[in-house]
């Protein structure tokens, strides 16, 4: 490859680590062109871009990023290596997870977990649970969302019920009183 080539795929890789906030490493060698294309189709769907990347390119890459040190996974740039990268921190640990889930006992799952970057925190391989069940910023609001409104709710669907009778009762009781 030429010098002017790399340098190119250098200042590529570059801007996709500043466009995403999540960087999956990934290794997806034994995966024959079928299950690749599945893969990818999977990725796009969910928005995950999927690059194969050679890792000293990477490794330049993820230097020349301002503001990020990824110095902890130049220990797992070896070997066959695709980066999956992602606005929404646990979407490729749920893809990995589904795409390997009908792996039998005995067979290496691939695509296999190196290491990740997720949410300013570095994990490992072992970590692929943990980041499938983070909940996604969305998530959180959702559920932020929805505990404020369940007090809402339960008086409305109170005063809706038969217990609305009765709650009118007590406030009639009180309203008399003074």
């Amino acid at each position: 490859m030429k010098k002017e080539d790399k340098g190119r795929i250098i200042i590529e890789l570059t801007e996709l680590l500043q466009q995403y906030p999540h960087l999956y490493v990934t290794d997806i060698e034994a995966l024959n062109a079928e299950k690749t294309s599945k893969l990818r189709r999977l990725c796009f769907k969910q928005d995950v871009k999927l690059v194969m990347a050679k890792n000293t390119l990477l490794k330049k890459a993820m230097d020349n990023v301002e503001g990020t040190d990824y110095s902890e996974l130049y220990s797992v740039l070896k070997g066959n290596t695709a980066i999956m990268l992602a606005n929404i921190a646990n979407v490729p640990a749920r893809l990995i997870q589904d795409f390997t889930k009908d792996v039998k006992k005995g067979q290496e799952a691939k695509p296999k977990l190196k290491g990740a970057y997720v949410q300013e925190g570095f994990y490992t391989a072992d970590d692929l649970e943990a980041l499938a069940t983070i909940k996604s910023r969305e998530e959180l609001i959702g559920d932020v969302i929805a505990l404020l409104q369940s007090p809402a709710k339960n008086v409305i669907s109170a005063l809706q019920s038969n217990g609305g009778q009765k709650i009118h009762g007590i406030l009639k009781t009180l309203e008399e009183r003074q």
